[in-house]
């Protein structure tokens, strides 16, 4: 008997196409607002006078802002057209990004990234719940592939530039220059992209604190969730530091640091989509696995490398990343298969929310455990990865069980 996944379309529409441009473009600008943070560090810190604890609050304050965003939104995610609640932030998010650039004190970086994260936090969220409405099963792992090689864009085009910017003018440069170009990208978004407004033909609970309540205690979205919290921890452990550790521990100057991201974009932007075609041809779960392995056995190596010189630095950035994004969009792809249709902007809402509330708390004890020393170099950062490790390895037994429940789920379909 012919499965009801197995008659969706396989190819995409040119509607489509466009749409997944957009919110590939949407997630560049998301992430790149973070990642900017990583490699601007080793500027940031001298030039504010601020100390690593200090830096890692910078980088938390962002995270814990967009958490509890997450949580105050999810109740009303699917009340609202997500065109219009995803303008809406991303408007929020364009302003707070302009501020960082504006920024001349601790506390007013701190505030500015408060601000950019009670709106640039919900907008993940966003994308993911349009893409799930948009496109059926067979689709969604490409469509997480094009998605997540926004993550790459941002280190091929973004964080270079961001760098040179930085290098050549001043700190603020980077943010200002992507704040200008968020604002034409959100032009076209409004223009391009109908309105997602069909799990608004679905009867909705009358209370919104209801409806956060019954997902947030529903028991089938209980491991995605602690799952989600789990694969967190490593990027919010390593990212903040990363610029430092190549700088001061592995020796990679300043003017050869744009060079390490670069490359390893370039790798990632070729690898996201043929992750994705990989988890709708061969299986979610089995690729997610060969993800989790490269990527603990990678941040092992990583995060116990001395001078080995640039060449070597670079090749193990790259594999670090294709583990990483082996392991991302297959697990995207598939908890997407998760919530029923008007749950889908709530428990997006909420996984958010997880990602930034663990992440936040993952950046703050990272700064507590690494130290700088009186040559300048990070100490303990070999410790980060253990705890990386540790992580990863319980999340490939949660996913192992959530891959099950789907499962089962599909045998005996649940009720919506």
């Amino acid at each position: 008997m012919t499965s009801p996944q197995s008659k969706a379309p396989t190819n995409f529409s040119p509607y489509q196409k466009t749409v997944v441009g957009m919110l590939a473009f949407l997630q560049f600008a998301v992430i790149l607002d973070f990642m900017l943070m990583s490699p601007l560090g080793a500027v940031i810190m001298p030039a504010l006078s601020i100390s690593p604890s200090q830096f890692g609050l910078v980088v938390s304050a962002y995270a814990f802002s967009a958490g509890i965003s997450g949580l105050l939104t999810a109740g009303f995610a699917d009340r609202f057209d997500r065109k219009r609640l995803l303008l809406f932030f991303y408007t929020g998010f364009i302003l707070g990004t302009f501020w960082c650039g504006m920024a001349q004190s601790f506390e007013s970086l701190l505030l500015a990234r408060v601000v950019t994260g009670l709106f640039g936090g919900v907008i993940g969220s966003i994308v993911l719940a349009i893409s799930t409405d948009l496109f059926p099963p067979a689709m969604r792992g490409r469509v997480m592939g094009f998605i997540q090689t926004a993550f790459a864009a941002s280190q091929v085009l973004g964080i270079p530039m961001g760098l040179y910017l930085s290098n050549h003018w001043d700190w603020h440069v980077p943010f200002l220059v992507m704040a200008v170009m968020g604002l034409i990208g959100g032009l076209i978004v409004a223009w391009k992209l109908k309105p997602v407004a069909d799990h608004l033909k679905i009867a909705q609970e009358h209370s919104a604190w209801m409806h956060l309540w019954h997902t947030v205690t529903e028991p089938r979205y209980l491991v995605a969730f602690a799952t989600t919290a789990l694969l967190m921890t490593g990027g919010f452990m390593l990212m903040p530091f990363s610029s430092a550790y190549l700088v001061n521990n592995l020796g990679i100057d300043l003017h050869h640091l744009p060079t390490v991201y670069l490359i390893t974009g370039l790798c990632s932007i070729f690898v996201g989509p043929l992750v994705g075609r990989a988890a709708d041809r061969v299986g979610k779960f089995r690729v997610f696995l060969f993800g989790s392995m490269l990527s603990i056995i990678t941040v092992l190596v990583y995060t116990h490398l001395g001078r080995v010189g640039l060449p070597l630095v670079v090749l193990v950035n790259v594999v670090l990343f294709v583990g990483i994004f082996s392991r991302m969009i297959p697990f995207q792809a598939m908890v997407q298969s998760v919530p029923v249709q008007t749950q889908r902007g709530s428990f997006n809402a909420i996984s958010a929310s997880i990602q930034q509330l663990s992440g936040g708390l993952a950046s703050v004890v990272a700064g507590h455990i690494v130290s700088i020393g009186a040559d300048g170099t990070l100490h303990n950062f070999d410790v980060i990865g253990y705890i990386v490790v540790a992580t990863g390895l319980v999340a490939m037994t949660l996913v192992w069980r959530l891959n099950r429940n789907l499962q089962a789920a599909v045998k005996v379909p649940l009720p919506a």
